[in-house]
């Protein structure tokens, strides 16, 4: 069956109704505009104005925060959206919107989703995850709130005031909303966690406060959106099995990952920046993974994410797995250092006060897991640490603040 005309581009649906925060947006009476609508995102309530402009009428537009580059534009029918920039500065991905909308089409039937849900966004709608969980609750005809200029205290009071049903936020955003009240969010019935590893401490803090939700962890990237999902049967650790009209292949001796869907993007904005398609329509974002014989995907990390230490390969995603499943805390980042002797050595940065026994246990615990070598050489603690729009760890700026410690 053919597409149709109204499915073409993003839509907000009449029965729909949007909240920045505790403060309602109304949707324009006439949408008009068709040109590339470049919108920052730094103040919520007039960007979701001017991005409803935008709705209903194909026009391209791009959410960003600070000076938009001059190569942000997209054509009707598309829209430019930026990746986390955990590790790097974000980068602007094109695509169409009919890319989103094919999921959307699928999330409705698989999580059953009605008019008489209400989704919540916790990120700045800068992130691709945010911007998603927006569009989708508008096109379906749900209500929306985007709680991003909210306090994690004050979000979830707004969830339990307008009964939120269907939540879209990171690990980080999770642990977040956890640390606020122990008091429960009964009406949630839904909680989709994308853009990193949901460690089990913070899995089972939702399984507490959430006691009518089902938690489902998704992998994906701004480039491929959804890759595959989690279940009540997917093994710890593991990201799950594809999600549907999702084909991937692991690729390599490392298991680099390649995606075809028809959930793609088509390219950067900046057209010098590569991209890694092959004839056959797969896209590589340079991770790398592990499969199972069911076709159940575990990721292994970035490739600019693994280091040399004594002649053996290592994994930082790997070691933050092992630290934030023993740690309670729950909260870590590992950087490489340079290394005369090793090549490298690692460092960890836990959230917390000064900790010596802490620091220690987290030290024996991963020499025992992985080795003294690969083990942290050092642990650091900090108060929080430094975030992106997105949600993830600002790598960058933790680097910058570990060369002013040594």
């Amino acid at each position: 069956m053919g597409m149709t005309q109204a499915q073409r581009f993003f839509e907000w649906h009449p029965r729909a109704q949007l909240f920045a925060g505790t403060q309602g947006i109304m949707p324009p009476a006439h949408p008009s505009l068709t040109d590339f609508q470049s919108i920052d995102a730094k103040d919520t309530r007039l960007a979701l104005n001017r991005l409803a402009q935008a709705l209903g009428t194909g026009a391209g537009f791009c959410l960003f925060e600070g000076d938009a580059p001059e190569e942000y534009v997209a054509p009707h029918l598309s829209f430019l959206t930026l990746t986390g920039g955990s590790s790097g500065a974000p980068k602007a991905i094109l695509r169409t919107q009919t890319s989103w909308i094919a999921s959307f089409l699928v999330n409705s039937d698989m999580f059953l989703l009605t008019a008489h849900d209400t989704v919540a966004v916790l990120g700045r709608l800068s992130h691709s995850l945010a911007l998603y969980g927006v569009l989708e609750g508008l096109h379906l005809g749900l209500n929306v709130q985007v709680l991003d200029t909210l306090t994690p205290s004050d979000q979830r009071k707004a969830m339990r005031e307008h009964k939120t049903s269907v939540l879209y936020a990171t690990p980080t955003q999770l642990r977040l909303l956890l640390r606020t009240s122990t008091a429960p969010l009964p009406d949630l019935r839904l909680v989709l966690c994308g853009g990193g590893r949901l460690d089990a401490t913070t899995a089972r803090g939702i399984a507490r406060r959430c006691p009518n939700a089902d938690l489902r962890v998704f992998y994906g990237a701004a480039e491929t959106s959804f890759i595959a999902m989690a279940d009540t049967e997917t093994p710890s650790g593991a990201v799950g099995k594809a999600y549907p009209g999702v084909t991937f292949e692991l690729r390599g001796t490392d298991g680099e990952i390649w995606v075809k869907s028809p959930y793609l993007f088509e390219g950067y904005a900046d057209e010098t920046t590569p991209i890694t398609r092959d004839a056959d329509g797969f896209v590589s974002i340079g991770e790398l993974g592990e499969c199972s014989d069911d076709g159940t995907l575990t990721i292994k990390g970035r490739k600019t994410r693994v280091v040399n230490i004594a002649d053996q390969t290592v994994h930082l995603e790997a070691v933050e797995r092992v630290i934030a499943d023993f740690d309670a805390g729950g909260t870590c980042a590992v950087l490489a250092r340079a290394d005369v002797t090793r090549g490298h050595h690692l460092v960890a940065v836990l959230e917390g006060p000064d900790d010596p026994q802490r620091a220690d246990a987290v030290k024996r615990h991963c020499r025992v897991m992985l080795s003294a070598l690969v083990a942290p050489k050092t642990v650091y603690f900090r108060d929080t640490l430094p975030l992106l729009p997105s949600g993830k760890t600002d790598l960058r700026a933790l680097g910058d603040w570990l060369e002013q410690q040594t």
